[in-house]
């Protein structure tokens, strides 16, 4: 969820929307990205307060390992 916009503190720099990130740890329950976003038909627009967002993180497959769950579980080799 949109928690707060944050106005640039200089002119010139981006607008912020500071999103909240429901069961994250304490220290990164918030995360800020630049509120200058496309729609699907090509129009710039901006998220507001309280608007229900999806946060999604995506990788190249280069860039990740198989899980090894042997190594997860603490005394069961």
């Amino acid at each position: 969820m949109v928690e707060k916009i944050i106005k640039p503190i200089a002119p010139g720099d981006p607008e912020k929307a500071q999103i909240k990130i429901e069961g994250a740890d304490h220290l990164y329950r918030e995360i800020r990205i630049e509120n200058a976003l496309t729609d699907e038909n090509g129009e710039r627009v901006r998220l507001k307060p309280g608007a229900e967002v999806e946060v999604t993180v995506e990788a190249p497959p280069e860039a990740v390992v198989a899980k090894d769950d042997k190594k997860e579980r603490p005394g069961k080799d």
